[in-house]
């Protein structure tokens, strides 16, 4: 089996809180939108090799889901940095260490979504 991308999907319920989130605090751009008049917004966001749905739409996923991001050290260390920087007042994630990780941060989304990024110990 030739797996090409896994993105994963992460349920919204406000669209400006997910904007403010997203896009003003982790620095995602918008790849593309859909949303049919007088319905819910599906769009892809991407930062680097990093993609994800977000959805408004019922029934797509349940809010609260986690994925596991892969990064060099000075990556985790880097974003961490350019994050705490911009002092978002909802999150102060704090760096740690962790079994499976050398270094790892976990940012969590106003929908109760997880992004958890991580240093791989070789």
């Amino acid at each position: 089996m030739q797996i090409k991308r896994s993105i994963p999907i992460f349920r919204i319920f406000d669209e400006d809180k997910a904007r403010e989130f997203y896009i003003d605090w982790l620095g995602f751009k918008i790849d593309w939108e859909d949303r049919p008049e007088d319905t819910p917004i599906y769009l892809q966001i991407s930062r680097g090799g990093l993609i994800i749905h977000l959805t408004e739409h019922y029934g797509d996923c349940c809010p609260g889901a986690r994925i596991f991001v892969a990064m060099d050290r000075n990556e985790v260390e880097s974003y961490h940095a350019e994050l705490t920087a911009k002092e978002y007042k909802y999150s102060k994630p704090g760096l740690d260490c962790a079994p499976w990780s050398e270094l790892t941060f976990d940012v969590v989304d106003p929908f109760g979504n997880r992004i958890s990024f991580n240093a791989m110990k070789d």
